[in-house]
Parts: structure tokens; sequence; C-alpha cells
């Protein structure tokens, strides 16, 4: 929501500056999105009258005007515009202005004619964009003036609102904001009682979902173009000035925060009814559109058609134009659920249902009609004809409009909340004294009863003790409330472990290359990567009501969904991907919910460059690495069947099963537009063993190492890890590091047999009292040796 500064000193003082009213608003819980200039304050834009326009001599598109510009000396200029006709006022800007960045006005000429200045449009002059052309000024504005005198400047904030204060949806709320929060007085615009001579009639209400309606009759208006004052404070937050009744009943939502609506009284064919929409029926509305109503949607009627959508937008065929003599004047009060899914159903939003939505003040109703009707009198004349009152069946017990409508400066109170001051130095730690908490709250519109606060209509959110301690705080300010801690040593939880445990496999990942992804919790069943499970179909968490064929159900793994966006990242053309994910799974068998983490690697694991070349994709080893580099030590694979995958692994940690890993089909990664083999792993973090917080560091390596090499004969379908196994088990003391540096297979079986691997081992000896000595090395080399062949079926080769 836009408020204008120069608005808002009419109502409260204002901090000194900017910036400080800035940092008032945002640690008091309103914040500002923005901060924007507005008005004209540009040197050598002035008013000039157009004395004559003639048509371009050589261009069909211009025209050569004469203009006035309150010199006493006729100025040509040379305009595009189509828009205005002798005798209009328009913004000129002379030589010299600057309109902005790079775009100084200066003499020159335009196809052949000489233009000394330029007409300007509101766009060009940074003001609301208006009709095509150019802006054309009141009748009244003075010739030769600065254009700033028409367009003073101002500063308006952009606030975002909570939903919960609605009372902040206008100036008045926002003014009685900040006049509370620095303790200052802060002024209501004045609402002369104009009801006294009123008549009464009913209107008839059948929907509960209209809580209050009222309208008001006045004949004999004249419509056209709204005064300088009131058409500046609406464009200053961004509306568009149509007419001086629609302009006053914006100027009056912006004041008071309660939205209103005129309607055509000549235009209606029998008095104006509250009802619920036909299913079906259509609506033409002033934006111009035809919507489809529900059933379920209020509409303001006449007998024949639907005149507006409640608290949503008027009618086409009932709006106010420049030929209306006669007006009725609704102000209304409507269910705030119902305002919001009309306004989603139809896809259709404005200032009036961004205020119902959020729930404006029963009590203001009739207030801004008062005001409203005030300020037509005054800008449009006409006479005050009947007051027409209806309301649904759910009006709040005890409130009656006909009195309230003549009681316009009496505040409403609705509840009350009790509040002990002792329960304020509790909760604050800081003493406020109790005169301080009662100046607080009465700023804030609250009405003092004995030892509870009676509170008013505008201010439904405040229901509890904690809520009236809280607007004292706002007030005394965060920062002045002294920081202690209270807070006790608590063990870690198995929450606390879970968080540490995922943060620690993010950060590995994230320092192996990875990026880390977030993608839907439901799917499709026809999604790539659900094949990889080793489920049934049947144990899926079913939707009962899905809304698409892509949400089905709740996803049973996280890969479906990374090797989506592996897909999209191909498509964009990324060369190498690395995405991982740490996220829930679910299932209907067992456990019902699991933390799963899960990545997808494709692409080169380098990129190309004149140093190294090509950079090699990544492959199956690149996954163990990664694999094992990021659950570190106890990790060790085994060979899995998964016909859904060319090469499939199942991952242990300390002997217990945690995952699986593979690398998709060609096929199915060319499906995935991959021009590099993917790879992927699925880890069930559940099934991981407890991580140790303790660090172990030991000291760097004092004394030199040694390296033996050996060389092996094994059958080919001995996994390596059992050989580093067997070697590592023997307990050797001296032995360091084992190496496995190559591997060698011959199909043809002539330097090797076609059923035998040949594998090639560093062995690197170390001792950490001593400088190990030749004989020592080559003892316990040689007891490994011996151990590699009693214990597993290999040839050693010399």
């Amino acid at each position: 929501m836009k408020v204008s500064l120069n608005w808002l000193r009419e109502l409260v003082e204002l901090p000194p500056s900017v910036p400080q009213l800035v940092d008032l608003l945002t640690l008091a819980g309103v914040e500002v999105e923005g901060v924007e200039k507005t008005g004209v304050d540009i040197p050598n834009v002035v008013v000039a009258q157009i004395r004559e326009s003639v048509q371009h001599p050589n261009a069909d598109r211009l025209s050569v005007c004469q203009v006035d510009d309150g010199s006493g000396t006729a100025r040509q200029i040379v305009c595009g515009a189509k828009n205005y006709k002798v005798g209009d006022k328009v913004p000129l800007a002379l030589p010299g202005a600057v309109l902005g960045p790079d775009f100084k006005i200066k003499v020159g000429k335009l196809r052949g004619v000489e233009s000394q200045g330029m007409l300007c449009s509101a766009e060009e002059l940074g003001l609301p964009k208006g009709e095509d052309g150019l802006l054309i000024l009141p009748p009244d504005a003075k010739v030769g003036a600065p254009l700033a005198e028409l367009y003073p400047g101002d500063t308006v904030l952009d606030l975002e609102i909570t939903p919960n204060r609605a009372d902040l949806l206008s100036h008045v709320g926002i003014a009685r904001e900040i006049a509370a929060l620095t303790e200052k007085n802060f002024e209501l615009p004045e609402t002369p009682s104009k009801v006294e001579a009123f008549g009464t009639s009913a209107v008839d209400v059948t929907p509960r979902e209209c809580e209050l309606y009222t309208v008001l009759e006045i004949s004999d208006v004249k419509v056209g173009p709204s005064p300088d004052w009131l058409r500046r404070k609406i464009e200053a937050v961004g509306l568009r000035p149509i007419n001086n009744i629609v302009d006053i009943t914006n100027y009056v939502m912006l004041e008071l925060g309660q939205p209103l609506h005129a309607f055509d009284a000549d235009k209606l064919t029998s008095d104006i009814r509250v009802r619920l929409a036909a299913d079906g029926e259509e609506f033409l509305a002033l934006d111009g559109k035809t919507y489809k109503l529900g059933a379920q949607q209020v509409v303001i009627a006449d007998e024949k058609r639907a005149l507006a959508i409640g608290g949503v937008m008027g009618g086409e065929e009932s709006g106010v134009t420049t030929t209306t003599k006669n007006i009725l004047l609704e102000s209304a009060h409507f269910n705030a659920g119902n305002i919001r899914r009309t306004s989603r159903t139809l896809g259709l939003s404005s200032d009036s249902s961004y205020r119902f939505e959020r729930g404006v003040d029963l009590a203001g109703v009739t207030i801004a009609s008062q005001r409203a009707a005030a300020l037509v009198l005054e800008i449009a004349g006409g006479t005050i004809g009947d007051f027409g009152v209806g309301h649904g069946p759910e009006l709040r017990e005890g409130f009656d409009p006909v009195s309230a409508l003549h009681e316009n400066d009496e505040t409403v109170y609705t509840h009350t909340v009790t509040l002990r001051p002792e329960r304020v130095k509790t909760l604050l730690g800081v003493e406020v004294p109790k005169d301080r908490i009662d100046a607080i709250l009465t700023r804030f519109g609250l009405l003092k009863a004995d030892h509870a606060w009676e509170i008013p209509s505008f201010r439904p959110d405040l229901t509890r003790e904690i809520d009236l301690i809280e607007e004292i705080a706002r007030v005394v300010g965060i920062e002045a409330i002294p920081a202690r801690v209270q807070a006790q040593f608590a063990p870690a939880s198995s929450t606390d472990r879970a968080y540490d445990r995922a943060m620690t496999l993010r950060r590995a990942l994230v320092a192996q290359g990875f990026a880390e992804a977030r993608t839907l919790t439901l799917i499709g069943e026809a999604v790539p990567g659900l094949g990889l499970l080793h489920d049934e179909p049947e144990n899926r968490r079913r939707v009962k009501n899905p809304m698409n064929d892509e949400q089905v159900i709740l996803r049973p793994s996280l890969l479906p969904g990374l090797l989506q966006a592996l897909r999209d990242n191909a498509r964009a053309g990324a060369k190498t991907i690395r995405l991982f994910e740490v996220g829930r799974v679910f299932s209907a068998q067992g456990s019902e919910e699991s933390a799963h983490l899960a990545f997808v690697v494709s692409g080169v694991t380098a990129e190309r460059s004149w140093r190294a070349g090509e950079g090699s994709e990544s492959d199956f080893f690149h996954l163990k690495g990664i694999v094992a580099a990021v659950l570190g030590t106890g990790v060790t694979f085994s060979s899995d069947e998964n016909s859904a995958a060319a090469l499939a692994l199942r991952i242990e940690v300390g002997g217990k099963a945690a995952g699986y890993a593979g690398q998709l089909w060609p096929k199915d990664a060319r499906g995935l537009d991959a021009t590099a083999p993917v790879l992927f792993a699925e880890i069930d973090l559940d099934a991981l063993p407890a991580q140790s917080t303790a660090k172990k560091y030991r000291d760097i390596p004092r004394f030199p190492a040694t390296a033996r090499d050996i060389a092996l004969l094994a059958p080919l379908a001995l996994p390596q890890a059992q050989i580093e196994q067997t070697l590592r088990s023997a307990n050797e003391p001296l032995l360091a590091e084992v190496e496995l540096f190559d591997v060698f297979t011959d199909a043809t079986g002539v330097r090797v047999p076609t059923d035998k691997k040949s594998l090639a081992y560093s062995l690197t000896y170390r001792s950490t009292e001593r400088t190990l000595t030749a004989d020592e090395v080559n003892a316990a080399h040689t007891r490994l040796r011996e151990r590699l062949k009693t214990a597993l079926a290999v040839t050693l080769r010399e």
C-alpha cells in the first residue's frame, strides 16, 4: 500500500527525516518496501497554452503549434500528439530542461521545422500514465507558472501491511500508528454531519456474506474534473483521476480505509438489492472484461441484472460518467473470506477487494459514507435523499447503523481485554510506568475501564493480554529492552543430531562441486527414475484427489525430481550437472517418512582448457569416489541387480545397507537430453550410524615412508575391495597406505587369461618412531604377500 507523506503531514507530526520515519515504521512491524519521490520537480517545465496548431508541411503525423509560455512571445513547438485542441493548457519543457538521463531539451529542427521546446505527456514527466498523448492541464492553470506548483513534490512510501492489521490500510490508520509510536497527537479529518434530514429506507439483503449494506441517494450532482488538491492526492499514490465522483470514493477509501462505490441512479431499473449470483451469470466489469460468476459470489443488483460484484468491482453499465445527474453512494461491509475467494476465483483484484479481504471496520461504514457525501456536496453539489440500509442475518449484535450515522464522532468498542502491569514487566524485563502504559494504549485508540481495556472496532487483532503488551513493546522499542541470557544448556536431541548430519553432508557435497536442489514432494507415476526403486507400486502413498497427472503420489525417492532437474539443466545447455537434495520420502509400508540424500552427476569433471585439453567425463568410479568422500570411512560397495540401471551398486556403511547407486542406460540418459553418462546415488540417512562429534587429530609424520609394489593375478569376479580388506585386516603395524594403481584384462587371453585380471598395488610403509631399514620393510612386505596367497585365490607376479 502506498501512502503520501504530504497527506500524512496534514494528520500527524512526522519525524524530521524520511529515513527516521522508515526506521520507526520498520521497527514497529510495518515493513517499508520502497521510498519514491513523486511530483514534478524539474526546472524549466512550465504551463503553456496552445494558441494555434497547423499541419507540419513535411510530416503527416506532426503538427506545428504556437504556444503561450507566459513570456509574452509566442513559442513554436513541433508536436506529434493528437489528443489536444487549440486553447488547451499543457506542460511545456523549455530549452535546458532535463527530463531524464541523456534527455536534455534544446532548440532543434524536426523535419525541417524549428521546435523551441517540447510539449510533454504525463509519463515523460514521471507522473502516472493517463490517456495517450499530452497531459491536459486544468483550465484554470496559470500560464507560465512552474509545473511544480500544480504537481508539488512528494515522498511516497510503499508499505507491506500484515494481514492482521487492516486498520493500517489508510492514511488515517498510518497517522494513528505514527502518533502512537512517537507519542504525538494526530487529527482526524473533519466529517461534517449532513444526515439530520435524511429519510431512511430498507435495502433487501439476503446473503449472510454481506453483514451491512448502505446506499445514499444524492441528486442533481455535476460530474466533472476533480479540483487540483483532490487530483494531486490520489495521483500521488498511483491512482488515475476519473471524475470528481469516482475520485471522491477513491479519496475516502485512501483516507479512511473503507471502500466505496457510486452508481448512476438513472441507469438502474429498480431499487438496489444484494443477492448471490446465479451460477454462470455473466457480468461486465469496469475493467471492460466479462466475468462468469458462481453461486457463492455476492452481487449488487437491480431487478434485471448485476450492477457490481460485492466488495470487488463495479459494473460498466451502471458506472458514473460525465452525463450522470443522480448517484447512489454505496458503503458496505462484506465477509472477508468470501471476498478473498471471489477475487481468487475470478482472477480479479482491486483496491477495494484488497481491503475487504483483510477485514474493514464495521463502524467505519457510515463514517465513510458521511465523509464522501460531504465532499460530493462541496465539490459536485447536489441534494441528499434517502439513506438505504440493509444487513444480512449476522450483523453484530447491538450495532445500529442508523444510530451510528448520527454519532459519527463516537468510537465503537467491541470487547475488553484485561492487562496486568506486573505482567508487562515480567515479559518485557523492563519497568514501564503505569502512567506511560495508559498513555500508550490510549494513543492506540483503546479506552481504559477499571483493570481492563476496551478495544475499538478498528483493532480486532487485539484479543489477549499479550497483544496489549506487544503494543507497549513496539512503542518502548525492542532496542530499549535489556538483553539477558536466560536459557539453560540442553543436551543435543535426535533432531539436533539429524540436522547436524544433514548439514555436514551438504557441506561435503558442495565441496565436491554440487549445487543443492529443491524438488516437489508430489510427483507423477510416469516420471523418470521411479523404475530404479526397490519398492512395489502398491506401497506408494497416493493422493486421493490429485490436481493433475503430475501430482499423483508422494515421492518414494528423491531421484525422480533430481532427474527432471538434470533434464531441465541439460536442455538449458549446461555441460556439467551436479545436483543433490536432502529431503523426506514417503512410503505406505514400514516407516511412513524417512530422510534421504540423493545426487545426480553428468558431464565433464573439469572444463576444457588450453592446458588440460578436453575434460574427462564423470564415470562410475567418480561416482564411487564421491560417495566415499561424502560418507567417510566404513563405506563399502557390492554389486546390485537392477534392470533399470546399466550399472548398479549397493552402498553399505558399517556393514549395513544404506543406499544404492548406479548409472542409467544410455537410452534413458538420452531421454533426459543428457550428452554424457548419467550417474546417481540415493542414501537413507536414517540407516547411517550415529555421527561422532569428536574430532580426531594425528601428528604429521616425522619419518620418511618407503613404498613396495605387489602385482598379482586374481579371478575376474574377485572384488578389489576384498583384496584391499585382506591387506588391511592383517594389522601390519608398519603398513600406512594401500593404493591400486593398475588394472589389466585381456579379452584375447594372450597376455592374461580371460577369466583373470592383473592388479598392481603400491604399499606404503612407515613407522612413527624411527626411520625403517630395508630389512624391516622387506619383512613386512613378505608377510603381506604370504597373507594374500593363503587368504585369496590369487597368484603373485614377480
